[in-house]
């Protein structure tokens, strides 16, 4: 089956919001992250959970947001175009008859525990065996700002009867404002231009009361650093009607909101930092449904671990590494190569604590400290402070390793590629490729602007040659007269081929968007299977 991405993936509301934020020209690298079909890993993640989270246009013509659950395996993919989903929809959800007669819906997978979500677009409609949606456009998320919580399902009970109200009472008012997790529908439904037309879901997190309430008739929700694409702020330009959902995680209660939306691009009076700007919302209506899914939710703070840094090390330009041992003194989870460590800082002058998920560069079976590389942008407000402030001796908090940018496959060549500091996982792979005994080729490509921007160098050129099947290859951008290289240049997908590491070589791809795109679409061009492609971005949102 052939699949197709379109020349431009966004609509002119889209583009807007990413000129006016000045982000650059998105769209020339974005078609390399957004596919109109589920890859194989995404079809596996989205048929493993438990709910999903749906937005779109109630026939009173609001925007909703909803959550969709069912029982063990309701959601299934026939095809890289299709899920189904085997369950009832309550007449009470303000999305119920929409869904029956069929409407264009954007979708969010979500996985709380560890901190996983992907998002689609596409066709909600009535089925053989419940509903079905029919894909449009589908894209990963990054993991900041989720909280993890782990869940599960009760016996199903009679929905209890919805409060619908023009405002919000005191009690929902109490709820927006411990709440730490939302959920934001918006669309986008000019025309037929181009796929990104229809609806979108997106998770929204920060520290409990992020969201604050004006009034009882309004909101204002603080927009992070995110992707770059701009899809909610793109839609709400276009169309201000947006749709919220705040769930009671102990009792199963969804509140949803309705309303419209405008943008400040330059807040003022916000203790947020973190905030690039800021959604105010006017609602419309507002929806209570208590205990409306069967699912129950725990925070996990319970497996966080605080850790000391033992160690500060500056490995290259703006680039300083991090040992983190346990305060006391148990051995440390395991982790597999590849995965981040969520960690949290109390920032002076800061509401609430602050959350980054950051790539561990150490080796994954060494259990008494973690090692952080990071690179201090100058706009990351939790980069700057561990640069600046954090210095051996001081406390962070750790959640545990996560993320599923792993090792794909147990003796096949490896290719591990990155820019900057997106090196950093691929150390960890190296160390843990290395380590096994087995004769597994692997090739280590890293790209730098010179020797003074290259981390870790010695690191890894000492386990390259401790290793037959090992090979590094580095390539300078701008080198500087003197330097040790192999090619000036940048890394593209000819020189990666040229390597002639097989039809059986893993390509694992970190680093700038704009990088990850050209050589993953450069490799499929050249014959490469999608399968065979894994990548991470990073952008400067520390």
């Amino acid at each position: 089956m052939e699949h197709v991405v379109a020349e431009t993936p966004f609509h002119s509301g889209e583009l807007e919001a990413q000129t006016r934020a000045g982000v650059g020209d998105v769209a020339q690298w974005a078609g390399g992250f957004i596919r109109d079909y589920l890859p194989e890993q995404h079809r596996d993640f989205h048929t493993s959970l438990p709910f999903l989270v749906v937005s779109g246009a109630g026939t009173d013509g609001q925007t909703w947001v909803t959550l969709v659950d069912g029982e063990e395996g309701f959601i299934r993919s026939p095809d890289t175009r299709l899920l189904t989903l085997d369950t009832r929809i309550d007449d009470q959800d303000p999305l119920a008859d929409a869904f029956s007669a069929g409407t264009e819906v954007g979708v969010v997978g979500i996985e709380l525990a560890s901190r996983r979500r992907n998002r689609f677009s596409g066709h909600f409609h009535k089925s053989d065996t419940g509903y079905a949606i029919d894909i449009r456009q589908t894209f990963g998320n990054c993991p900041q700002y989720i909280h993890e919580r782990a869940w599960t399902r009760v016996a199903r009970a009679k929905p209890a009867k919805a409060l619908s109200s023009a405002t919000l009472s005191p009690e929902q008012i109490a709820l927006v404002q411990a709440s730490d997790t939302l959920f934001i529908g918006s669309g986008h439904q000019k025309g037929n231009d181009v796929p990104s037309r229809g609806y979108d879901a997106s998770h929204r997190g920060g520290a409990p009361g992020f969201v604050h309430v004006s009034d009882a008739g309004h909101l204002r929700i603080p927009d992070y650093s995110g992707n770059n694409f701009f899809n909610t702020i793109g839609n709400l330009l276009v169309d201000p009607r947006v749709g919220l959902v705040f769930v009671d995680f102990e009792t199963g209660s969804l509140l949803h909101i309705s309303g419209r939306a405008k943008v400040d691009w330059q807040p003022e009076n916000t203790h947020d930092a973190d905030a690039w700007r800021v959604i105010d919302v006017e609602i419309d209506a507002v929806v209570e449904r208590p205990g409306a899914v069967a699912l129950r939710w725990v925070r996990q703070d319970h497996l966080s671990r605080r850790l000391k840094v033992t160690r500060r090390v500056k490995e290259a330009k703006n680039i300083t590494s991090f040992y983190l041992s346990p305060v006391d003194g148990k051995p440390l989870k395991p982790f597999e190569a590849g995965q981040h460590l969520p960690v949290e800082v109390q920032i002076p002058g800061q509401v609430g604590t602050s959350k980054r998920s950051y790539s561990l560069s150490s080796a994954p079976h060494a259990t008494d400290s973690y090692r952080l590389s990071i690179k201090r942008e100058d706009k990351g407000l939790v980069s700057r402070f561990f640069h600046d402030e954090i210095q051996e001796g001081s406390i962070v908090e750790a959640s545990q390793p996560s993320g599923d940018f792993v090792i794909p496959c147990s003796k096949c060549p490896l290719v591990l590629v990155s820019a900057g500091v997106g090196l950093t996982p691929m150390v960890s792979m190296l160390h843990a490729s290395l380590s096994e005994n087995i004769a597994r080729p692997v090739w280590f490509v890293h790209a730098a602007r010179n020797a003074r921007e290259h981390a870790l160098r010695e690191e890894v050129e000492m386990l390259i040659a401790r290793h037959s099947g090992a090979q590094n290859c580095v390539f300078y951008s701008r080198p500087d007269d003197g330097e040790r290289y192999d090619v000036a240049g940048r890394i593209d997908a000819e020189a990666l081929i040229a390597l002639n590491p097989g039809a059986e070589a893993h390509y694992m791809l970190c680093g700038p968007a704009q990088f990850l795109s050209d050589i993953r679409n450069g490799l499929e061009k050249a014959g490469v299977p999608a399968a065979n492609i894994h990548f991470e971005t990073f952008g400067p949102t520390g």
